[in-house]
Order: C-alpha cells, then structure tokens, then sequence
C-alpha cells in the first residue's frame, strides 16, 4: 500500500465550495477518502465539488454552516462527531477577510474575522481532536497564510488570525503528537482565489507581488493538492507541529 493512500479515510473539509478549499477535497478524493464538505453557501446538491468527489469514485457529504456563529459550529462539530464512520482527517480551511486601515477597522469585522478564521478552527479541532485522541489517530490540517509570518497591509484582523493559527497548530501538536494524531498547517501564498481578486485587478499591486514571486506566477488552488495528501496520510506520520509555505518561493526573497 501508498503511504499516500486515504482509502477507507473520511476526511472534513471547511470552506469546500470552491477555490482551495475545493482543489482540497478533490485531492484527497482522489487518493481515496470520501469527503464531507462544509460551507456557508454550498448548493444543495453538493455543486461542483461533490461532482468532482464522486467523479473520483468517492462519497461527498455536504453540510451548511456559518462559522461566525458559534452555536453553528458546536452544532457542527457534534454533527461530524454523529457520523456514521469517525472523522480521519480534518482540514479547517474556511475563513474571510476584511480589508481596513488599522485606524479605521471596525470592531465588528474584527470580531468576524477572528471568529471564522481561528475561534471556530479550535472549536471543531477540540471537539473532532478528542476524539482522534480516544483512538490514536487522526489528522489535522490548518489553512495558515503567509500572513502566519509577515504583516501585511490593512488586514490587522486576518494577520492576528492566520498567526494565531500558526501557534495553535503547534500548541495543539505538542499535547497530540504522542496520541497518535499529527497536527500541521499550510501556508498558501498569492492565490488565484476570491480573497485575492482585489489584488489581481490593481495592476501596481498584482505587478509588485508577482515581481517578488521566484516563480514568476500566481499560485493556484491546485498548487495545494500534493501538500494537502501528503499531511493527510501516513508518509506525514513524523511530521507534527509545522506550518509548510506553498508560496513559489515568496519568503525565500
């Protein structure tokens, strides 16, 4: 057998509708684990990522939830936690952003931001973590950012978050590792996502990104696919308690 096989695997995957989050469920189909699916707006039928899951010949589930309810998220957890198989592989990807000069960012939007993008995270960690603990295996898998190592510009909540998400993915891999569950997290870098289309339609800023990028490109969300089956199986199983840059080479500059 691979050590990147997940056959037999059920896998979690926040923020799946589309851009990374998407290209994640697909990858981890296509190694061999049946998905289920979380968004806020996730079509009733699953959309255009449960098709690619099933193409794979693997199982989707989808399920709707806002992430900036905490109620919601409890809901969910126990909801994930009722399966009818035990969640092997979480991937807490979802999140939002809010753009604002730090003088004028409103408490409002911090609020969201730290709720979606890190509140919630440790909520389901917790709550699918212990029970990965109770049986000596699991896999857990953070979206970081490189905000998780630099500070960007008017995003002071999504920065405070994504470098909360860098600790928490060591904190929660000091006190797991030994119970058999590994805890990591990858950093995208400039991605051809929704939270970057600002970016990419200001010709100044998309000409000074790509100008540092060594590989001469936006990133796109099937960058993330091998990094995302590799932390998902068991060729991962000696590596806990890391953040992995997917960046084309954006902090070796």
């Amino acid at each position: 057998m691979s050590p990147f096989d997940l056959m037999g695997r059920l896998a979690v995957v926040t923020g799946a509708r589309r851009g990374i989050g998407r290209a994640m469920a697909v990858a981890l189909a296509q190694a061999g684990a049946d998905v289920v699916g979380v968004s806020q707006h996730l079509e009733p039928d699953g959309g255009a990522v449960a098709g690619e899951v099933r193409a794979a010949g693997r199982r989707f589930t989808g399920l709707r939830a806002d992430l900036a309810d905490r109620a919601a998220v409890t809901a969910l957890a126990a909801r994930l936690n009722d399966l009818d198989a035990p969640v092997d592989i979480l991937v807490n990807n979802a999140g939002t952003i809010f753009r604002a000069p730090a003088a004028h960012h409103p408490d409002e939007d911090w609020d969201r931001v730290l709720e979606v993008n890190l509140s919630s995270q440790f909520v389901l960690s917790r709550e699918l973590g212990r029970c990965m603990v109770e049986r000596g295996r699991g896999k857990i898998i953070f979206t970081a950012s490189l905000l998780s190592f630099q500070g960007g510009i008017n995003i002071p909540g999504y920065t405070a978050a994504k470098s909360g998400i860098a600790g928490l993915t060591r904190a929660l891999s000091n006190e797991w590792a030994a119970h058999g569950v590994q805890v990591n997290a990858i950093a995208p870098g400039y991605i051809e996502t929704d939270n970057t289309e600002a970016l990419r339609r200001d010709p100044e800023r998309d000409a000074a990104i790509l100008a540092r990028i060594p590989a001469g490109r936006w990133g796109r969300p099937a960058d993330l696919a091998g990094v995302t089956v590799f932390l998902a199986s068991a060729a991962s199983d000696y590596v806990t308690g890391t953040v992995i840059p997917v960046d084309g080479g954006w902090l070796a500059r």
